[in-house]
């Protein structure tokens, strides 16, 4: 089990304080919410004791682990048994489930689609900071029936019939050893909203785990799945839109921002939309085509290397990853292009963990503008997207090799600043330049 971690008592009033305001049902306008990073003073699990640098370097190991999860993923054909991805979740959720709502905080994860939550009485729990949710003292909870469209419609989760009521039963169970098993049910949900208003979404169905295990912190009750599959909160709240905008990773002042509906539009001077590949056996992930990536003013065209060649869907969009990890031969293309133009003395990086670094104090006029070529929109990256500190004399590349020819992770340090939009409809993301920390 995760060592139980305890959330200070002003963290926990802060958390429960939004549920006591009057309450407002989510319209079509759609809501905005927290997006809170893991290791910002914002989050219960925050360390204050930890460098800037130790953060960086726990947050790239845990994406070297969920990259390997990925993977394996796209290597193996979609079985009948689940095998969703979770590999640690960098953002929180802070939200309330159920009549009284009970104060819930959950791992936000784009890789994943079940949305689920640790119950009492409980067969087996991870230890956790803020009391389980009881299904019995709630009024609004409603176990689901087996041989029903939603028990037997949910994609990427097994499901059966409890033995002794006819319930719907799931099992979930996740790439990094993780799982939650228990009933599945509907509930009102509780988010706290930008506006001051907190907005209340009724019917969500979600997993009520009884047996649950694996790698948590023990500040996180359970999970919200982002995906695009037909269980995650993205799909049941009905537009099938979202979009984000993550501060920068230094930034521990600002809280990211996750919005629904109407307010998840990405639009105007700057936006730029590539289609979505929806992969068949593989909804859960947003995947795009990146046609190639311009380092400078040399642009690596991908297809001119029969190595390196274009393939639908050759890319995901994750924000659950924290460095962009690329193919290969695409790694080895962008760092020799990237060696070429760097002027600057080459060192090991500090921390050990990444591969090209260079003796700076982060003069951004040092380093290359890097634009990724999404088929139908250009991202140009901004410095603090593409490289990062590892030491106070130190910046280093934010990529590495992931081994697998033709798939790439676009993680979250190559999407900070940017409102980035998923629309389930249209099959399109979107990108647009933004100061999330809204300075």
């Amino acid at each position: 089990m995760a060592p139980k971690s305890k959330i200070p008592k002003s963290n926990y009033v802060a958390l429960i304080s939004f549920i006591l305001i009057s309450e407002s049902i989510a319209t079509a306008a759609g809501f905005t919410t927290d997006l809170i990073h893991r290791d910002s003073p914002q989050s219960p699990s925050y360390d204050p004791s930890f460098t800037p640098t130790q953060r960086l370097i726990n947050a790239v190991h845990r994406s070297v682990h969920r990259a390997g999860l990925l993977s394996r993923r796209q290597r193996s054909k979609p079985e009948p048994q689940p095998d969703l991805t979770r590999g640690g979740g960098e953002y929180l959720m802070k939200f309330a489930i159920g009549t009284p709502p009970v104060p819930t905080i959950a791992i936000a994860d784009t890789g994943s689609d079940v949305v689920w939550t640790q119950c009492s009485p409980c067969l087996h729990c991870i230890n956790q900071s803020l009391p389980l949710f009881s299904s019995r003292a709630s009024a609004s909870y409603a176990r689901i029936p087996c041989k029903t469209p939603t028990c037997d419609s949910l994609r990427r989760i097994t499901t059966s019939c409890s033995r002794t009521r006819q319930n719907c039963r799931y099992l979930a169970m996740y790439g990094d050893g993780s799982y939650t098993d228990g009933i599945l049910a509907t509930e009102k949900f509780t988010f706290p909203s930008s506006a001051g208003t907190p907005i209340v979404v009724p019917d969500v169905i979600f997993g009520c785990g009884f047996r649950n295990g694996g790698v948590f912190s023990g500040i996180e009750s359970g999970i919200v799945g982002l995906g695009g599959g037909s269980a995650s909160l993205v799909t049941q709240l009905g537009k099938g839109k979202f979009s984000y905008c993550l501060v920068p990773i230094e930034d521990r002042i600002h809280t990211s921002k996750l919005n629904f509906g109407g307010e998840a539009e990405v639009s105007g001077s700057g936006a730029v939309t590539t289609p979505m590949v929806v992969k068949k056996g593989m909804e859960t992930f947003y995947y795009v085509t990146m046609e190639g990536i311009s380092v400078g003013n040399k642009r690596i065209d991908f297809g001119e290397d029969e190595r390196v060649t274009v393939k639908e869907g050759n890319l995901i969009i994750d924000s659950g990853t924290t460095v962009t990890m690329l193919a290969l031969p695409v790694y080895e293309k962008v760092m020799k292009a990237v060696k070429s133009v760097i002027k600057l003395k080459q060192i090991p990086d500090p921390s050990g963990i990444l591969d090209l670094c260079y003796s700076s104090r982060s003069r951004e006029r040092d380093f290359p503008e890097i634009t990724i070529h999404f088929r139908g929109a250009d991202v140009k990256w901004r410095f603090e997207n593409a490289f990062v500190k590892t030491s106070d004399e130190s910046v280093c590349f934010a990529a590495q090799a992931i081994d697998f020819d033709g798939f790439s992770i676009f993680g979250n340090l190559a999407q900070a600043n940017f409102l980035v939009g998923f629309d389930l409809l249209k099959k399109t993301v979107s990108f647009k330049p933004a100061q999330c920390g809204g300075t």
